[in-house]
């Protein structure tokens, strides 16, 4: 079990930042973060106060690089438990098609700091992102940016121990029966502009991490759903 030990802010510059000084366990979270990433270089804005905005470090000491490499996935199975969503390989979280959570971890030596975003009780976005974003008081939840945090450090306790003890091949079960992607027509961007995108069917997630498009298996980027296919996500 992991001893949880929060830091908070009322406002900072980045808290993936702010936790490159913490240890295995500490959580650092801020109302307003000025400098918030997400991957891929792009930013993560949000008002003061309505969402969850923490970076929590976890250990990775003793696990191979192919084992450490699919922590993302299970923080987002984590955030997926605590949304309700779906999730969008690599590391968002959707309802309705729309983006409701997204993950940003970065590897430090043996610790991972996993920077999560929950959009919490934001009711209005930019034009640019209001056809792709929603908030869980939009999706009609109840709740306060740190009660989702207290839910989810339950959920990451949990989906940690099960991931480092058993990889990321125990959580793939779970986590096929909320892929977004599997089944459709997807495009995935290896890198903003990407001028050689990988296109084809999604297979969907493997025990490696990699998402399996075609026969080309996809170990980084950003997908996005071409054309609708046969929904096999929620099966079963």
């Amino acid at each position: 079990m992991i001893e949880f030990r929060v830091h908070r802010k009322a406002e900072t510059g980045s808290t993936n930042a702010d936790a490159l000084e913490g240890a295995h366990g500490d959580v650092f979270v801020a109302d307003f973060q000025s400098d918030g990433r997400g991957r891929i270089g792009h930013r993560w804005v949000s008002p003061p106060g309505v969402n969850l905005m923490c970076s929590i470090v976890l250990g990775v000491e003793g696990l191979d690089i192919a084992h450490a490499a699919t922590l993302p996935l299970a923080v987002g199975m984590a955030a997926r438990r605590v949304t309700g969503g779906v999730l969008k390989w690599p590391n968002d979280i959707l309802i309705g098609g729309r983006k409701v959570a997204g993950i940003l971890c970065e590897r430090h030596g043996d610790l991972v700091v996993c920077g999560i975003g929950v959009n919490v009780n934001v009711e209005s976005f930019p034009d640019e992102l209001s056809l792709r974003a929603t908030s869980l008081k939009l999706e009609g939840v109840d709740t306060t940016p740190l009660d989702v945090l207290s839910r989810m450090l339950v959920e990451l306790d949990a989906v940690y121990s099960q991931w480092r003890n058993g990889g990321f091949a125990s959580l793939l079960d779970e986590y096929s029966r909320y892929d977004a992607l599997k089944g459709h027509v997807v495009r995935v961007l290896k890198v903003d502009g990407d001028a050689q995108p990988v296109e084809g069917v999604s297979r969907g997630v493997q025990a490696d991490g990699t998402l399996l498009v075609g026969d080309e298996g996809v170990s980084a980027g950003e997908a996005h759903v071409l054309k609708e296919g046969t929904w096999a996500g929620l099966a079963g």
